[in-house]
């Protein structure tokens, strides 16, 4: 089974959360989001280790969020086990998913205005003809986009990897020797989520749940 969970910031909850939840982690991850000039920003991490946290308790796993190790790439993981996680956000929203076995990698990005044509040599040229041919470009411009950033996450080498380097067809790609495949997640009209994961993923397996604040921190 792979879950998601996903939920938004709330200026109304922060000084809770800093005050009961915070503590349930690390010193030094407390000192980390204290540093954050932006509330949104602290809280925007601090709910993707409460997500991690929460998931890790539905799998009945005897993990905690401190034995959280890091690859020279800075992808996360757990050490000899087979648990594997993700966690990606943007506006007010994040996401965390969590699988066995297989290699996951997540990305939401918040629909917002931009000008496209910045992000022209970060497209293969088929993938930028299909986005400025397209309906609606700037949905067709994230749907590339969050795909592109899911691969590199589950692959695990991160920005080392250019996006032009690899051409996303039909909802799969490959990186040297590595398949992924990627599965649209809708969560959100304003957003747009994709999955990338080194097997392919049976959406009757995919279980989704937002996370209220409100009632999970009363």
């Amino acid at each position: 089974m792979t879950q998601i969970l996903y939920t938004y910031i709330s200026e109304e909850h922060h000084s809770y959360l800093l005050k009961k939840v915070a503590p349930k982690f690390s010193y030094d991850f407390q000192k980390k989001i204290l540093k954050y000039r932006r509330w949104q920003d602290a809280q925007l991490s601090l709910l993707g280790r409460m997500l991690l946290w929460s998931s890790l308790k539905k799998l009945s796993k005897d993990l905690c969020i401190e034995d959280v190790r890091y690859n020279s790439y800075k992808k996360p993981y757990f050490e000899n086990e087979n648990i594997k996680f993700n966690i990606s956000h943007s506006g007010n929203m994040v996401v965390c998913v969590t699988t066995e076995n297989s290699e996951i990698g997540v990305d939401v990005e918040f629909l917002q205005d931009i000008n496209i044509e910045d992000f022209k040599a970060q497209m293969t040229p088929l993938e930028w003809q299909n986005i400025i041919s397209s309906n609606n470009i700037k949905d067709a411009f994230f749907n590339y986009w969050t795909q592109k950033e899911a691969v590199i996450k589950a692959h695990g080498m991160g920005l080392s990897i250019p996006l032009n380097s690899f051409e996303v067809i039909e909802n799969r790609t490959k990186i040297k020797e590595n398949n992924f495949f990627l599965t649209e997640i809708d969560l959100d009209v304003n957003y747009k989520c994709h999955l990338a994961s080194s097997d392919k993923i049976n959406n009757s397996l995919i279980d989704i749940k937002k996370v209220d604040l409100a009632m999970s921190l009363s």
